[in-house]
């Protein structure tokens, strides 16, 4: 049988924590072994226990969403799922940037919920959601990338046809299709364009695909 996936959940408001909490421990794959009410605790929580997924809210007393977020990525402490409300873009975009691998609407639905965490946890970047794709719409929309990028220089003709991909929340399953070729030959490529443009994941590859217009604002998951 799969080892369960371990979960920290860090909300600073007891009753969205705790409704969380709920929802997951119903399921039998997902093991919720702590929450936290900021993120000073939440990292002192996660290196006794070491979750696979923590989902952290942004705005918290004592250390933010955002620091914790980038002190998990620094020190291995599993992924991180950001909870909003979309009421601070601009916070998200520092999430992103600190190595958040998604983000999640807090009035998600229980299957969402779970979703989100078996995605994230078995490796994924929570791509697909809307959440994240506005996300990624409003920061490239207001950088204003230009229709060519120097970084595309790095890529080969095939790594790039995967950045675009990957902009567009596809799966190494689903570009093997759409590109005819095996999935093995896709991870290759996934870490090669990972490797030339220096970015640390798939979030960060999406954002890249909109930043160097391979995938324009706006466009749809499916075009």
């Amino acid at each position: 049988m799969t080892e369960s996936l371990r979960v920290l959940i860090v909300d600073d408001q007891r009753m969205v924590s705790g409704g969380f909490s709920l929802i997951l421990s119903v399921e039998d794959d997902l093991d919720v072994v702590a929450t936290a009410a900021n993120g000073e605790e939440a990292l002192a929580v996660a290196r006794e226990l070491h979750p696979d997924v923590t989902l952290m809210d942004v705005q918290m007393p004592v250390m933010d969403g955002i620091e914790a977020t980038r002190r998990f990525v620094e020190e291995g402490l599993g992924r991180v799922v950001i909870l909003t409300t979309f009421d601070r873009d601009d916070y998200l975009f520092s999430a992103l940037d600190a190595g958040a691998s998604g983000f999640l609407l807090k009035n998600a639905d229980a299957d969402e919920l779970a979703e989100a965490v078996r995605t994230v946890g078995h490796g994924h970047a929570l791509l697909a959601p809307e959440v994240t794709r506005r996300v990624i719409e409003r920061r490239t929309a207001q950088q204003a990338a230009p229709e060519a990028d120097a970084r595309l220089a790095a890529l080969t003709p095939r790594e790039r046809d995967v950045l675009a991909l990957l902009g567009r929340g596809r799966s190494n399953a689903e570009i093997a299709d759409e590109l005819f070729v095996g999935e093995a030959t896709v991870k290759t490529h996934v870490s090669n364009v990972l490797m030339k443009l220096d970015l640390r994941d798939r979030v960060q590859a999406a954002v890249a695909a909109y930043e160097t217009g391979l995938v324009r604002v706006g466009e749809q998951p499916g075009t």
